[in-house]
C-alpha cells in the first residue's frame, strides 16, 4: 500500500493546480428541443471565492434547464427514476444524477423511482445493490419504490415478439465485424442493411424463440430493431435488443438465457413506470430518436427524454477499471479509500452529504459537460463545514513543553467555545497544566525576526490561555536529532505591569491524567492521488502519475478532551441522510419492493464513524475513520485550511 508514517517539519500546505478543459468531440446533430440554445461543449469552471453567499438548495429546479423541462411538459404528478448499473460504486459524477432525478421529483410534489438496470448478469453483484441504495440514502433521498429492469423481463420478451410481428426486428447472425461494415466504420465504407433483415417475420419469430430456448450460443444470433440504416444518427442503425449470455441472473437464476439491452429495456421501463421525465446525461442525446422511436413502435405510452450535462472532475480517475487497478495492486486500501473519488470514498473521508449536494447545485444544470478540478470541489466542502463542526484544539507532532514556574499540580479549567460563531454549538472544559504539548511546526531551535511563534527567549500565546508562555531552552534526542523537550515559563505580569499581548496564538494540548488528556490518535492527512490535472495523458498512463506523498500519517497525534464530548453529540451536521433515525420501520420501502439485501443497509448511517466532524484548529478539518476502534482513533483529513497555504 503506497503510505508513509512520517513527522513533517512545517505544515503540509495545498498543492494548487490547473488545467485546461479537454474539448469534447463533435457529436452528430442532436434532436430538437425547445428547452435551450446552449452548445454541448465542456467548460472549466473557476472556483470562487470562499466567501460567496450560499445558494438556495432549489436554485437549480427554479431556473435554468430543469425549469424549462418542467414548462415543456407541466405534469400534476412528477415521476422520474434514477437508473444505475449494479455493476459498480458510484462516483462523485453520479452525485449529479441522483440530485437532479430525486431533487427534480421532490421540488415537484412527485415520486422517483430507484431502478437497478440489472440487464447484465455477467457483471452484475448484489454488493453494489447495497451500496447503490446506502449512497442515495446518505445523500437525502428516498426511493419512492425500489424495482428492477428484471422484474419486466417477461413484459419486455412479449414485446419483443410483438415488435418482430410488427414487422419492427429480425434476428441477426452476422459477426461483430460483419455489424461494423454494415454500419459504415472503415474507411470509405458505406452503410448497408443486414442479409437477414428482410427475412420473413414468422422465421425471426421462429429464431428468435430458438435463442430463447438455447439453440444458439453467445454472439451466433441477436434480435435487432429494424430501424432506419440511411438515418444519419447511429443510434437508428438496427440496434441489438436481444443477445445471448450464458450466466446466471442474481433474481431470475437460469430461467433466461437471452437478456435484452440497454437500447431496448430502458424505455419501456421507463414507459411502464409512468415516467413524466427521463432525465439523463448528454452522452445519451442521441439515444432520444431511438427511445422515442421504440415507445412508439410497440404503442406504449412514451415519456420525455431530457438530457443534462454530465459533471467530471479532473485531476482523478473514476472508471470502474482504472480504480480496480489500484485496489487490486493495494495503491489505495479499496474502493473506501479517502483519496478515491467514489461515494463510498467521500464518505469515509469525511465529505458531508450536504457539502455534496451545495458543490452539485452550486454548479447548476445546464446541457454543457462541467470539467472541475478538485480544489473546487474542496472549497465547496471547506466553506461548508466552516458553518457546521465545532473546533478543537489538536496537535499532529506533540513536543511536550513543561512551564518551570507553575507548581507540578497546578491545574486551570479553560472554558472554550465549539464554535465562535455559533454559540448554539455551547462551550466545553479543557485543563491547562505544567505540561502541554504543542506542534513540532510551532517550535524553532534557532529565532528569527519574522517568525512570531515559540523559540528560545520567544513568548507566544497559547489558545485562550490567560498569559503566554515564553521558551527557556530544549532537549534534543542524540539519535534522530529532534527536539524532544522544550522548558518554558508561564509569563505572568507583574502587579501594575501592563499586560502584552503576543503576536501569535497557538493550538495545545494539557497533560492531565484526571481528565483523560491528551486523547491520542493517528490522523491520516490526505492529498491528490495522481499529480496532474489529466493522469490518463501522463507518459505511461495513469498509474505512472502517482502522488508518492498522497498519505502522510502521523501515528502520535493528540486531541483535546472536547473531542469525547463532540462525539457523543454526532452527527456533524445533523443533515440529510445523516439526520437521526427515530423509526427505521417507518420509513423503509416496503417488503414488496425493497430487496433481501437492502436490509442490511438499515439506513444506518447515524452512528457512523464518519460523522464525528470537526475543525483543529490551524490544521485542517477532520472526520473518524472506519479504522477506529475501541482504543484507538484514527482521523482523516476531509480538506485543509485556507491558513495552510502560507502561515507565518
Amino acid at each position: 500500500m503506497d503510505k508513509t508514517e512520517v513527522i513533517l517539519p512545517e505544515r503540509l500546505a495545498d498543492e494548487g493546480r490547473s488545467a485546461k478543459a479537454k474539448k469534447q468531440p463533435k457529436q452528430p446533430k442532436e434532436p430538437k428541443t425547445a428547452r435551450e440554445s446552449k452548445p454541448a461543449v465542456a467548460k472549466k469552471e473557476k472556483a470562487p471565492n470562499d466567501a460567496a453567499v450560499v445558494l438556495d438548495p432549489n436554485s437549480m429546479f427554479k431556473e435554468g434547464f430543469l425549469k424549462a423541462v418542467y414548462a415543456e411538459r407541466p405534469s400534476k404528478h412528477v415521476i422520474t427514476r434514477f437508473p444505475p448499473e449494479p455493476n459498480g460504486y458510484l462516483h462523485i459524477g453520479h452525485s449529479k444524477a441522483i440530485a437532479i432525478n430525486f431533487g427534480f421529483a421532490r421540488y415537484y410534489g412527485g415520486d422517483c423511482y430507484l431502478r437497478y438496470d440489472d440487464t447484465n448478469p455477467e457483471k452484475e453483484e448484489e454488493k453494489y445493490f447495497t451500496a447503490i441504495l446506502e449512497m442515495i440514502e446518505w445523500l437525502g433521498f428516498k426511493p419512492y419504490k425500489i424495482t428492477y429492469s428484471s422484474d419486466n423481463f417477461q413484459r419486455l420478451y412479449d414485446l419483443a415478439e410483438d415488435l418482430i410481428q410488427r414487422d419492427g426486428a429480425y434476428v441477426c447472425h452476422c459477426s461483430d465485424t460483419e455489424v461494423k461494415k454494415q454500419r459504415g466504420e472503415g474507411k470509405g465504407l458505406e452503410r448497408y442493411s443486414c442479409k437477414h433483415r428482410d427475412r420473413p417475420i414468422e422465421e425471426s419469430l421462429i429464431e428468435f424463440r430458438a435463442m430463447r430456448d438455447g439453440k444458439y450460443k453467445p454472439r451466433e444470433a441477436v434480435l435487432r430493431m429494424k430501424q432506419d440504416m440511411q438515418d444519419g444518427n447511429p443510434q437508428m442503425w438496427d440496434l441489438t435488443a436481444y443477445r445471448i449470455l450464458e450466466a446466471e441472473h442474481h433474481r431470475s437464476g437460469n430461467k433466461w438465457r437471452i437478456y435484452p439491452t440497454y437500447d431496448y429495456t430502458h424505455c419501456l421501463c421507463d414507459s411502464f413506470e409512468d415516467i413524466t421525465h427521463s432525465l439523463c446525461t448528454t452522452e445519451f442525446q442521441l439515444s432520444r430518436v431511438s427511445y422515442e422511436w421504440l415507445c412508439d413502435a410497440v404503442e406504449v405510452y412514451k415519456p420525455m427524454q431530457r438530457e443534462y450535462g454530465r459533471l467530471n472532475v479532473t485531476g482523478t480517475v473514476l472508471s470502474k477499471r482504472k480504480i480496480a487497478k489500484l485496489v487490486d495492486e493495494k495503491i489505495v486500501r479499496g474502493w473506501d479509500d479517502p483519496r478515491l473519488y467514489t461515494l463510498v470514498a467521500l464518505r469515509r473521508r469525511g465529505a458531508p452529504p450536504g457539502a455534496i449536494l451545495s458543490f452539485v447545485n452550486e454548479l447548476g444544470v445546464s446541457t454543457a459537460n462541467t470539467n472541475i478540478q478538485l480544489a473546487r470541489f474542496e472549497q465547496v466542502v471547506r466553506r461548508y463545514l466552516e458553518q457546521t463542526v465545532p473546533r478543537l484544539m489538536l496537535v499532529l507532532d506533540p513536543i511536550p513543553v513543561i512551564i518551570d514556574n507553575l507548581p507540578d499540580d497546578y491545574l486551570e479549567e479553560i472554558e472554550l467555545p465549539f464554535s465562535p460563531k455559533d454559540p448554539a454549538m455551547g462551550n466545553h472544559i479543557v485543563p491547562f497544566t505544567k505540561t502541554v504539548y504543542i506542534d513540532r511546526s510551532d517550535f524553532r531551535e534557532v529565532d528569527s525576526k519574522d517568525y512570531f511563534r515559540l523559540a528560545p527567549g520567544k513568548a507566544v500565546g497559547l489558545l485562550k490561555v490567560p498569559f503566554p508562555i515564553k521558551a527557556t531552552s530544549f532537549e534534543k534526542d542524540e539519535a534522530t536529532g529532534f527536539v524532544s523537550e522544550v522548558h518554558a515559563t508561564y509569563e505572568t505580569p507583574e502587579e501594575g505591569n501592563v499586560f502584552k499581548k503576543p503576536k501569535t496564538y497557538i493550538q495545545w494540548v494539557a497533560s492531565s491524567p484526571n481528565h483523560n488528556s491528551p486523547i491520542k490518535a493517528e490522523i491520516r492527512i490526505f492529498s491528490a492521488l495522481f499529480k496532474s490535472e489529466n493522469p490518463d495523458s501522463a507518459d505511461g498512463g495513469f498509474m505512472a502519475d502517482l502522488n508518492s506523498h498522497s498519505e502522510e500519517i502521523y501515528p502520535n497525534a493528540m486531541i483535546e478532551t472536547g473531542f469525547n464530548e463532540v462525539r457523543a453529540r454526532a452527527p456533524w451536521p445533523e443533515k440529510e441522510g445523516e439526520k437521526a433515525v427515530k423509526d427505521e420501520k417507518a420509513d423503509a420501502p416496503s417488503s414488496e419492493t425493497r430487496a433481501p439485501e437492502d436490509t442490511a443497509t438499515k439506513a444506518a448511517v447515524t452512528g457512523r464513524p464518519e460523522t464525528v466532524r470537526f475543525q483543529g484548529l490551524r490544521v485542517a478539518y477532520f472526520a473518524m475513520d472506519t479504522d477506529s476502534a475501541d482504543g484507538k482513533i484514527v482521523l482523516n483529513r476531509i480538506v485543509s485550511l485556507k491558513e495552510d497555504s502560507g502561515k507565518a
